[in-house]
């Protein structure tokens, strides 16, 4: 491993699972952390999660689990207890996602670890946090969606409600977790000691409502449902035009008169009913349908033409295929393989250590010989 990586020498014992805590460990492996995925003896649930597979590794699997390096063990067998407890004190960090009270009874509770450890930074990862009403709840992407009122706010206003089309709650969750583990690293270089850290998909899904939430706070009054469009910007929505839908973002009221200059509505300008973004939420309905009524004459290259020229933000709606063959995607350096497995790049840029991908998701327990040497428990 580079020494130029931002967390080289940091040392991660991930004992999580599908999503959340994956993510939390590859975002730390990919900022060049040393990152051994303990699973059970049948691997990591996601393994078998699909189709699709590539020679026998799933594309769930691979999404959340590069850079890592893989031991099985089971932790329910007595025998393995100096494996664990060589671990622990080898860990500069451990992540862990089991239900409340599990993880005490298999021995690598805080407690339990921190004994071999003190300077350990122990992250639970919950559905519901490790303390409440609600601790000993098993937490999944889905239910939290719908108990932490994201699903109420999302999809077509006169409709039922809907999950978002990726687990957003457990990749909120995931990206909380590496905030906290590396202020507590940070926490670590002032004090020497470690801490224990909690992160609850609930939680994390509830803060990133965001201004909804601040809006229902202010009122008393239940957010609605808006479908494409914003609840405090218009506007900000999708259009349909001749032959396929389009996304503007007017965000501003020199995005406003630019916009009506670009899609030759200079009339709207002058409308009191439109002056301001306020006026325009109050009067969506009759602005929408004159826009609507204009964009539907015209195909969607004509119009995203104009807009752009008109530096308006505006896209196409793309798949998802097309979303990874755009060219900013290759621009950017969006799409990595290694070892033949396809992969979404790290969004995170830094100059000076940049990130690396050293290793494709590992086969299960594929790195027990190297690590247990590591450990001076080959034998």
């Amino acid at each position: 491993m580079s020494s130029s990586a931002a967390l080289a020498g940091i040392k991660v014992l991930e004992l999580s699972r599908v999503l959340a805590g994956p993510w939390c460990g590859m975002t730390l492996a990919d900022l060049g952390a040393d990152v051994i995925k303990l699973e059970p003896p049948e691997g990591d649930d996601t393994r078998g999660l699909g189709p699709p597979f590539r020679d026998g590794l799933s594309a769930y699997f691979a999404c959340a689990n590069r850079n890592k390096r893989s031991l099985a063990l089971d932790l329910t067998d007595p025998a393995n207890k100096p494996v664990v407890a060589a671990l622990a004190r080898w860990a500069d960090v451990v992540i862990e996602n089991f239900r409340t009270g599990v993880a005490a009874s298999l021995g690598v509770d805080y407690a339990s670890l921190r004994a071999h450890n003190p300077r350990l930074i122990y992250c639970s990862i919950s559905g519901y946090g490790r303390d409440g009403i609600a601790a000993q709840r098993p937490g999944y992407d889905f239910v939290v969606q719908a108990e932490a009122g994201l699903m109420a706010i999302t999809g077509a206003e006169d409709g039922a409600p809907y999950k978002v089309g990726v687990a957003v709650a457990d990749l909120f969750t995931g990206q909380n977790a590496t905030i906290a583990i590396l202020a507590a690293l940070q926490q670590r270089q002032r004090t020497g000691e470690g801490q224990q850290i909690d992160i609850a998909l609930f939680d994390s899904q509830l803060q990133m409502l965001a201004n909804v939430a601040s809006n229902c706070l202010f009122t008393g009054e239940d957010a609605k449902r808006y479908g494409n469009a914003h609840a405090s910007i218009v506007p900000y929505q999708s259009f349909q035009a001749s032959d396929g839908e389009f996304v503007v973002a007017v965000a501003s009221e020199k995005l406003w008169r630019k916009f009506c200059t670009a899609i030759e509505l200079d009339v709207l300008i002058g409308d009191p009913r439109f002056a301001r973004n306020a006026d325009r939420v109050i009067n969506r309905d009759a602005l929408i349908d004159t826009l609507a009524a204009r964009f539907v004459t015209q195909p969607q290259l004509h119009w995203l033409q104009r807009l752009q020229r008109a530096d308006v933000p505006c896209a196409p709606v793309n798949g998802v295929h097309a979303a990874l063959q755009h060219p900013i995607t290759a621009s950017r350096g969006m799409r990595v393989e290694v070892d033949g497995v396809p992969m979404v790049a790290s969004p995170l840029r830094l100059s000076a250590s940049p990130v690396q991908y050293r290793r494709a998701p590992p086969r299960l327990d594929a790195d027990r010989d190297a690590i247990l040497r590591e450990l001076g428990l080959q034998d």
